[in-house]
Order: C-alpha cells, then structure tokens, then sequence
C-alpha cells in the first residue's frame, strides 16, 4: 500500500481521482484546499502528492513548496486546466515530478504516479549508497559447515520470515552484519532497503539526527529536511550495531519507536510512521549492562524478542580451512595475483591460533600474508600469528636470558603477561576501555593506570568503528 495525498477543490473531480487511485491499490488522502493540504502535510509524510495549481487559500505552488520542505524525496505532479508553459517551466524549476493537464486520462495518471514513486525509491537507493559509499549488496554468504554455524543459520531461517525484533550476539569479527544483512535479505521487506547504523562510530550529540533525521530550520544550518535512518529504511529494516553504545537518553526514544512504530524528526512535531524492523548488535553483556543501570532494561527485553549467539571462531575451527581459502582467493583476485596456496605449516598455525579477532582478524591475516608473499604459496613467517602452542616463545626466552631471582624473572613474566591480556581485550572491545575494563572485571580507572603504567599505547576512551 502507498500513501498519496490528492489536493483538488472540484468535489467530483476529486472523487474520481481518489477512486482511481484507490481501484489501483493505493491508501489515500484527500484535501479540498490548499491551505488544508499544507496543514496535512505539516502532520504526516506522503509517497508522492497530485495537486491542482488553482486552489483556494495556498496555490499548488505554495504546496509544493510544503511537500519539499517536509520531505525532499516526495514527488509533487501538479494539474491544471489553465496549463501553459510558463507554468510547466515554473513547476519544473520548483521541483516538481510532472505537470498534468486536465481533463486528466486516468491511464496516464497511474503511469505517471507509478513512475514518481520508482523515482522516488530511487532517490533514496542513491542517497544510500552516497552515505554509504558502497556498491549494494547482493544476498550475503555466510561461510561455514561446522555444527555451531549451522545451528545459528538455522535459527536464522526460521525467524527471518517474520517481523520479530533480533538481536544479534557476539564477540567482535564473528560477522553480527553478515548475519543481519543474511537475514534482511531472506526476510519480506528484502525489496526495501537494509539501512545500518553504527551507534559507536558516530558522536552522542549527532546519534539522534542520523535515527530520526531533522526538519528545516531546526538548528544553525539545517536549510532543508533530511531523512533519518529511520525513513530510509522504510518498509525494510535498520540495523543498530555496538547497541550497546547507546546512551541512555537515546534508548528511551529508541524503545518508543519499538512499542509505538512512530517518532518524530528533530526540531518537528509531524508524528512519523516507523514501518521498520530493527535489528540490533552487540558484543556486550547487555542483561548484565541492564543490571547496572548502564542499559535500559526494558529496551533490553524489547530488542531480544530473538536473541541469536554468533559462535567466535575459536568454536568453529573445523570452519578455519574453508574461510581461509575463501578470503585467499577473493584476495588474490584484488591483487590481480595468480593463485595462492597455503603450506601445510602456515594452516597449522591458522588452525593452532586463538583468533581474538575472530573472521575479521582472520581475513586481515590472509591480506596481509598475500601482500608479504613474494611467490605462490604462503608460509606460517607469512602470516606473523603468535607462536603454535608448545613452542617457546621469544620474547618468554628473553625475559628468562636477562637472569636475576626466581622471584625477579617471575615478576617480569607476571608484567609481560599482563601487558598482552590487556593488549588482547582492548583489540577486541575495539579500542574502549570501558568495554575493556567489563572483561578484565577492574575498574575503567584501574585499567587507565595499567595502561600507563605498561605504556600501552593506541587505546580510546571511546569506542573505536567496527
């Protein structure tokens, strides 16, 4: 169903239009007046507004200016019986889809409104992918056979025919993306857009314009309406990701989106529509975050009607072999190599490696390996992992060669130790301490000292992006 608005003050002419467009399976609106179409517009957002340029109170003009600055994406065809070019010319300068003469030929207005709305799905698809400066994905491939995969992709399939809100489990670099594009593109809404929002990558004050967009004039250099992430996932889903990094202010406004289905846009009072299904990341504790007060627990409640673990690539190793040769090939195709081939020591140690980085480490290893690789197969000094396990470690034969007590060298081990826990968790709570420090059960202040003490460097107070 599409909503249009029809502005036109002749009763019967506006009837016909209305019943037309109705017969064709679109829901409808009908204003009598100009004034009254600007009011309506004022309140809701339309697919796509036919108005008459004569009108009582606001001329269409003046409506196509309100459409616009309600929504720069609405196409506007404006009809008239007085048409003239100076008008068509005019309307078409103002941002106008169409100018429709009358007596109007009710198949060329269905071909008309059907056009302006796959303009307008257009405008928003490009408007995507400026934001997201990549190319749109097809049905993403999640990659694996081993029985902790299958019975997540499992789960998967059952509810993506549904409109259950998920929330999606995990370490960083298991694929929590792949799995909720996996799952938009399997679901109903796949023919409407997959729209992603990082909620750790983008600066508190500006989370709530990026959701639910803004109206003209809202604040110092907002000159037009811009659509938030919201209205540009509509009839599809928009994924919240690092959820978790939500602050607390946002998450009442989010868990009013979830029971209501609407919201309004910053600086507007229009009521909007939010015809989405949200799907939510985290690789936080959330019900644990929700204990402390840190998450709201009703938002948590809300967002887990299907909680689905993405299992880390520590329990799927048997998946290791088939991941690395995946990434080898796709790698070796960027790089316009020819083919690549791991040794047998070299998948041994992808194979004996703890991977705290899970597939994504595992795929920045392959790239980097390839990229090191001067002929067609890669060794295990390619890849520069940690040592096998049962093998001495360089830097444990160092501490041990610069002598001193038992007590001494044990000392150096216990700091050298340390230094790499600490190391590990921060890369994989992506760079925040707060995370971090949740892990390591210390305080974010205790950790600060740590790191200062170990002069450990490259760690935000902030969350780092995926």
């Amino acid at each position: 169903m599409h909503d249009l608005l029809v502005v036109e003050d002749k009763a019967s002419l506006r009837a016909m239009l209305c019943k037309t467009l109705v017969g064709a399976g679109y829901r409808v609106d009908e204003s009598a007046t100009g004034t009254e179409a600007v009011a309506r517009l004022a309140q809701r957002r339309y697919l796509a507004v036919l108005c008459d340029l004569k009108l009582p109170g606001a001329d269409g003009f003046e409506v196509l200016r309100a459409a616009l600055d309600a929504d720069p994406s609405v196409p506007v065809v404006l009809m008239t019986a007085y048409g003239t070019i100076e008008d068509a010319v005019r309307a078409m300068k103002a941002g106008a889809f169409d100018f429709l003469p009358k007596p109007v030929d009710t198949d060329h207005l269905l071909i008309l409104v059907e056009r302006a709305l796959v303009q307008r799905r257009l405008r928003l698809e490009n408007l995507l992918l400026k934001e997201a400066f990549a190319e749109r994905l097809g049905l993403p491939e999640i990659i694996g056979e081993s029985a902790a995969i299958r019975e997540a992709g499992q789960k998967l399939q059952k509810v993506a025919g549904t409109e259950a809100t998920v929330l999606l489990l995990g370490e960083s670099g298991t694929g929590k993306e792949l799995f909720a594009r996996a799952l938009h593109e399997l679901s109903p809404r796949r023919a409407a857009p997959f729209v992603p929002l990082n909620c750790a990558a983008i600066p508190e004050a500006l989370l709530e314009n990026e959701l639910f967009g803004h109206e003209r004039g809202a604040y110092t250099g907002a000159d037009q309406a811009r659509l938030g992430k919201l209205e540009l996932a509509a009839g599809g889903t928009v994924f919240l990701d690092e959820i978790g990094e939500l602050p607390l202010a946002m998450q009442g406004k989010l868990l009013r989106v979830l029971q209501e289905r609407c919201f309004e846009r910053v600086g507007g009072n229009a009521t909007l529509d939010a015809d989405v299904r949200v799907v939510a990341a985290s690789n936080r504790d959330l019900e644990a975050a929700s204990l402390r007060g840190e998450f709201r627990r009703d938002l948590f409640f809300r967002l887990s009607v299907f909680p689905l673990t993405v299992p880390p690539l520590r329990e799927r190793r048997e998946d290791i072999p088939l991941l690395a040769t995946r990434f080898l090939e796709r790698v070796s195709r960027d790089l316009h190599r020819g083919p690549l081939t791991l040794s047998a020591e070299a998948m041994a140690a992808l194979l004996s490696y703890s991977w705290p980085g899970n597939v994504r480490e595992l795929r920045n290893a392959i790239e980097r390996a390839a990229i090191l690789c001067e002929a067609g197969t890669i060794g295990r000094e390619h890849l520069q992992l940690a040592p096998l396990a049962g093998e001495e470690d360089p830097s444990l034969r160092e501490l041990v060669s610069q002598g001193g007590t038992l007590a001494e060298v044990a000392a150096r081990a216990a700091t050298a130790a340390e230094r790499l826990r600490i190391q590990d968790v921060l890369r994989q709570a992506g760079g925040d301490r707060g995370r971090a420090a949740e892990a390591l059960q210390i305080s974010v202040r205790t950790l600060a000292a740590r790191l200062r003490d170990l002069r450990i460097e490259g760690a935000d107070t902030s969350a780092a992006s995926p």
